[in-house]
């Protein structure tokens, strides 16, 4: 039996419930962004793709706040949060993701291990952030962030039906 990929079943839940999504990723470079526009009919759901590697970019594109990126630094819960919402409003979208993390393999610490990931969902007047925890190479910790946050999108919607 043939797996249908997670970003065409994500898709079709988009556009079954008329919601768009925007994504500020960092540790994954774009793979999400990639994956939902992979999909045939992607622009009726996705305005917005950026790539915030830098927290320069953070600040002035997304509206994270310096002192939170000095408090809680690029890799924290609030950062993510923050990306999430700040993409969505840049969008005027429904639904904003924001992924940040330490791919790997450098740039790991003891409080901050290569594989920490946070992702954060903001819609309505909420924000959700999840934490994660990958064991792989470079390459399998942004798959496993990228797949995290198509999950995290799935769900909202399935709550919405």
């Amino acid at each position: 039996m043939c797996q249908v990929p997670l970003e065409f079943t994500v898709a079709k839940m988009l556009l079954d419930n008329r919601l768009t999504i925007a994504a500020a990723e960092s540790c994954t470079g774009g793979l999400l962004s990639h994956r939902l526009t992979s999909v045939p009919g992607s622009s009726f759901y996705f305005p917005l793709g950026l790539i915030t590697y830098d927290n320069k970019w953070k600040t002035e594109l997304l509206g994270v706040e310096k002192f939170v990126l000095d408090k809680y630094g690029a890799v924290s819960k609030e950062v993510a949060a923050a990306m999430a919402t700040g993409v969505r409003q840049k969008a005027k979208s429904d639904l904003g993701i924001g992924i940040t993390g330490i791919a790997g393999p450098g740039g790991g610490s003891r409080e901050k291990p290569v594989g920490l990931v946070y992702i954060g969902l903001s819609y309505d007047q909420a924000t959700i952030v999840k934490r994660f925890f990958f064991q792989g190479n470079r390459d399998q910790n942004k798959t496993q962030s990228a797949q995290a946050a198509l999950e995290m999108i799935k769900d909202y919607c399935q709550k919405k039906e």
